[in-house]
């Protein structure tokens, strides 16, 4: 009996350490990374200097997720989606010795990417951290709605971490992809804005619904999904094949169907389906140019 308390009290407390750094958020910052790699024409690195870029990219993405965690520790106790997390509800101690761990995890994974890769490389790994947790965590979620839409370039910066890793001189496929991770970041994000405007609203967090209300915010969900699509496109024209194509067609489609529902009918049941199937139409994507460049 005390046997199995003390494996479920360890079980809680790995789900809200694993929570704190946003794994599962990492692990897509670090599969647009190796996009990003597979993408680029060029000797790039072998395996091993690779895998050490993937798992900096995944750490760097841990650290800003903990860091925006623990700067929002305060207004995530006033809302339902997140006063579960790992400070505010007292499981983790609120401590500065957290900051100190998540300075040391930015500076291993950027030197980690340094001396596996390239300077260049490493760069655009600090600059993804630094986007998130203090361009948008510090500077602008609580000042103004444009905070997501200039955040949104943390995702940006690590497909551009693994082109640089392959070739410092960036294609334009590369960058036609970092463009797709700035302009998918607000319609996903908003879309997930809609579904807790109430929370956000509590917190006073000044997210695009909040500001212009869930019928104007889901008008300009469906508008930015369409211009997403459009930009996704693009890299066909400079030497991206079929594979990719038809991934990126496939997706967009999708995601854009669920914008359109979510247009017509602002709910928290259409504002999820739009942001789970943005997270489809991304992963398609990403899943169909690294096929692509692999294949041709």
């Amino acid at each position: 009996m005390d046997t199995t308390l003390h494996r479920n009290d360890t079980t809680h407390l790995a789900r809200k350490v694993l929570g704190l750094f946003k794994l599962r958020i990492g692990v897509v910052i670090m599969v647009t990374a190796l996009a990003g790699f597979v993408v680029t024409p060029g000797s790039g690195p072998g395996g091993i200097p690779l895998a050490v870029l993937a798992l900096a990219v995944l750490i760097s993405s841990a650290s800003a997720g903990a860091f925006n965690q623990y700067i929002e520790h305060d207004s995530d106790r006033l809302m339902l989606r997140t006063r579960g997390r790992a400070f505010p509800s007292g499981d983790l101690p609120h401590s500065p010795a957290w900051l100190v761990l998540i300075g040391i995890l930015l500076a291993v994974s950027v030197a980690a990417a340094w001396y596996a890769t390239n300077p260049l490389a490493a760069l655009y790994v600090f600059l993804g951290a630094f986007f998130y947790a203090i361009v948008y965590t510090v500077w602008l979620k609580r000042r103004t709605w444009l905070n997501i839409v200039i955040g949104g370039l943390a995702g940006s910066f690590s497909v551009l971490a693994g082109s640089a890793a392959a070739n410092p001189e960036l294609g334009a496929v590369p960058l036609l992809l970092a463009l797709v991770l700035f302009l998918w970041t607000p319609p996903h994000f908003w879309s997930l804005a809609i579904a807790n405007c109430s929370d956000y609203a509590a917190a006073g967090v000044p997210m695009l619904p909040v500001v212009v209300g869930n019928a104007r915010a889901a008008q300009i969900v469906f508008s930015s999904a369409l211009a997403l699509v459009g930009v996704s496109l693009l890299p066909v024209l400079f030497g991206a094949g079929p594979v990719y194509f038809a991934g990126a067609l496939a997706g967009g489609i999708y995601f854009i169907r669920k914008a359109q529902g979510l247009a017509r009918a602002p709910s928290r049941k259409t504002a999820m389906g739009s942001f789970h199937a943005s997270l489809a139409q991304l992963s398609l994507l990403l899943v169909a140019a690294m096929a692509d460049a692999l294949l041709f």
